[in-house]
């Protein structure tokens, strides 16, 4: 039998096998080829990233400082704790670690086991740890590792927590980060690029299952800080603002907003802005108002979320420049000074009031604050008297188009542009969707700042610019920008945006606002010894915010001093008064004399007493410590004060005023002569609604000196309020500082 066909099948076999083993290999390394020719680097990088952990090292965020240095928003060293539970061996370890970082950190057990089952190198367990606790971390790492051999499981890397040591000062103006570092608000919010540093990198070796590679690689890529920036505002300034726009929202039951801003006039630079409500920037979240927070809490439980947010929008909320408001006769220093630009008046100018006007046929009469008219009167008295008659005849003078050609010209038409978020825009008239295409009776309401609004930083613009020489300036809040290195990378010069008057109108307007202050409707916020210029503001709102279908005003006053060289200009106002005063020289007024009262010296401004201020100046208290007390007795009798001793020794070991502190001429000097006798206590009398003679005479009944603010002036002085409270015990001596203003209405309500 033949074997050909077989060994022709079995060679057959081996030909194909050998093209098959031939095909495959030759896959293979085509493959391989490709691989190592075509998407080798690919491969090898990708390799390289599953060899690596890539752990983020927070950047350390940039300090805010006030303008003389002190810190208002400074990153301090916090702690993140994370763990790496790829390195547990074992549950019981999962356990032991879950259970004591759950009492260190405050956590719950449960959530921390669950994230200790992970395979990972990297697990965050808690941001923000402070130095306390990571002490107690660091503790339970040692105690672990000895007791139980538990090693590399848990970790503390650097982190950072932003912290504002003045608290409440300047909320509104500096805003607040969060939970990522990332500013929410204000000048955080604004600059967050510039104070946001560089995040670094720890890059570090590891095996498939995350563990370390048999050889050491780490490389660190350091975080590069934030840039720190200096404001204009002065934190002392800030709170001289703050204290006494709470002080009047307490004395004036103000319902709504109050504001107060100070600009430096010749640069544009913000030297404090202040709005009611403050909030404690360390803990933004809570709702700073009791009473609303109480009525929060009051709701029904599906609507305390909603609620909530909309009180803390409200609390964040910049109103100095996110809210506009009616100007009211503050205006009319705007109109007054369009009126002397154009040549359409001169200070000797007449206007007659007879308690209405009429401005144009047809028109229903529009009334003066004065009833009776205020006859015929100059441009001077025009503007002391706030006579709404007299401004109504001025504005027609002027015209609607210059009258809108110069609300452009001051800024009214426009932001600011200051470097904050949420600025508003005015509110003019509009017809037929025309801005600024006003009615003649438009024009009549408009001349004395009414039917339209503005913001209060706008205002202030404006009148620091009649101040200035006039120039209006563009406001700013950042005065520079500095690396960590302290390389100054940003400088903030002043920007003046147009010459809107000229400098003798300015110089002429300064000298009526002087006028004004010292005589005039805006006498309230005349503060003795310095040149003030100002002009007080009552305009009527169209809304009723009390519900009790009485009218509802906002009371201002905006000025500058000193009037011959102005450097400071400082708008006050408030919402809604619901007292028995609403007028904005009864309210705004004295509060903006407190204001300048004691920022002026703080300032350095020098003061320029006249010849009656003189003789109701204050004295200073000098220091008798130390001597005999028969010896303090004759000196205090010398200077011109009287004196009071208390206790059994010869010397004098203590005395109230302190030395340096003013009180008045023929004031009261309490002397110590041993420690028990320092225990001595008198009850403050309520020392409002008297004149100055009263008012001295009551406390010196009492054993107490007051200090004279506010109007000083001749005339009807009354005493509106004090600043210890009628009933508290205070050491005899003591001065009690009285504000005094006149008793009288003299402003507009229209």
């Amino acid at each position: 039998m033949s074997k050909g066909p077989t060994v022709r099948l079995k060679r057959r076999s081996r030909i194909v096998l050998a093209l098959i083993l031939v095909c495959g290999f030759g896959a293979v390394i085509f493959r391989l080829a490709h691989l190592m020719l075509v998407e080798g680097d690919y491969l090898q990088q990708k390799a390289v990233y599953q060899q690596l952990t890539d752990t983020k090292i927070s950047a350390k965020r940039g300090t805010i400082y006030d303008s003389t240095g002190k810190v208002l928003a400074k990153s301090a060293t916090v702690w993140r704790v994370v763990l790496a539970p790829i390195y547990f061996e074992n549950d019981d370890e999962r356990l032991i670690v879950s259970k004591g970082l759950a009492k260190i950190l405050d956590l719950k057990e449960e959530d921390v086991y669950e994230k200790s089952q992970k395979k990972l190198y990297y697990v965050e367990l808690k941001r923000k740890v402070e130095s306390d606790v990571r002490d107690r971390v660091l503790e339970f790492i040692d105690k672990i590792k000895e007791e139980n051999k538990i090693t590399d499981v848990i970790n503390l890397l650097p982190d950072y927590k932003r912290y504002y040591p003045l608290g409440s000062t300047g909320a509104t103006v500096i805003g607040f980060t969060g939970a990522d570092d990332q500013g929410l608000e204000g000048i955080e919010y604004m600059y967050d690029s510039f104070l946001t540093g560089v995040p670094g990198r720890m890059v570090t070796a590891k095996n498939a299952n995350g563990t370390n590679m048999p050889f050491d690689y780490e490389q660190m890529i350091a975080a590069q800080d934030g840039n720190d920036i200096t404001l204009t505002i002065d934190s002392t300034v800030q709170q001289f603002l703050e204290k006494h726009l709470e002080k009047g929202i307490e004395d004036y039951m103000i319902y709504n907003r109050a504001v107060a801003i100070m600009i430096d006039v010749n640069t544009g630079a913000v030297l404090g802005m202040a709005v009611e409500n403050g909030y404690d920037l360390n803990d933004p979240f809570e709702v700073s108002d009791e009473k609303v927070k109480k009525a929060i809490a009051e709701l029904a439980e599906d609507k305390q979320q909603e609620a909530l947010s909309n009180a803390l929008t409200a609390q964040w909320r910049n109103k100095a420049i996110g809210d506009t408001y009616y100007p009211g006769s503050v205006f009319k220093v705007c109109t007054a000074a369009m009126a002397l630009e154009e040549g359409v008046v001169t200070t000797e100018s007449t206007f007659t009031c007879t308690g209405s006007y009429v401005p144009y046929e047809g028109v229903k009469a529009i009334g003066c604050h004065n009833l009776g008219g205020h006859g015929t009167q100059n441009f001077v008295q025009a503007l002391c008297n706030s006579c709404n008659p007299a401004f109504m005849m001025i504005g027609q003078r002027v015209g609607e188009e210059k009258f809108y050609e110069y609300y452009k010209a001051f800024g009214f038409s426009e932001k600011t542009g200051i470097d904050l978020p949420g600025e508003s825009e005015d509110i003019f008239f509009d017809e037929d969707g025309i801005e600024g295409n006003m009615w003649p009776v438009d024009l009549a309401v408009a001349s004395f700042g009414q039917n339209f609004a503005i913001t209060p930083l706008q205002m202030v613009m404006a009148v620091s610019s009649i101040a200035n020489g006039g120039k209006l300036l563009k406001p700013y809040l950042v005065a520079k920008i500095t690396d960590s290195e302290g390389n100054v990378i940003r400088q903030t010069e002043p920007v003046v945006k147009r010459q809107v008057i000229s400098e003798s109108t300015s110089k002429t307007m300064c000298e009526i606002l002087e006028t004004n202050a010292i005589k005039g409707s805006g006498k309230n916020g005349y503060v003795a010894g310095y040149r003030i210029a100002g002009k007080t503001g009552t305009s009527e709102k169209k809304i009723d915010l009390n519900g009790d279908g009485e009218d509802d005003y906002i009371a201002s006053y905006c000025g500058f001093a000193p009037a011959d060289n102005p450097q400071v200009a400082l708008i006050v106002y408030f919402d809604t008064p619901t007292g028995m005063y609403y007028y904005g020289s009864q309210v705004a007024a004295p509060v903006f004399a407190s204001m300048m009262k004691d920022i002026l010296p703080y300032l350095g401004v020098e003061t320029q007493y006249t010849d009656e201020e003189l003789q109701k100046l204050d004295v200073t208290a000098k220091s008798y410590i130390g001597k005999a007390l028969s010896a303090a007795e004759n000196e205090i009798e010398q200077d011109g004060l009287k004196h009071l001793s208390y206790g059994n020794g010869d010397t004098v070991i203590s005395q109230i005023p302190e030395s340096g502190t003013k009180i008045p001429d023929g004031g009261t000097v309490v002397l110590y002569t041993d420690e028990n006798s320092k225990d001595a206590k008198v009850v403050v009398p309520d020392l409002t609604n008297l004149t100055m003679a009263e008012a001295n005479r009551k406390a010196a009944q009492y054993n107490l000196n007051i200090s004279i603010s506010g109007a000083t002036s001749s005339g009807e002085l009354l005493s509106v309020s004090q600043d210890i409270a009628e009933g508290e015990q205070v050491s005899p001596g003591t001065v009690i500082t009285v504000q005094f203003r006149t008793n009288s209405g003299d402003d507009n309500v229209m």
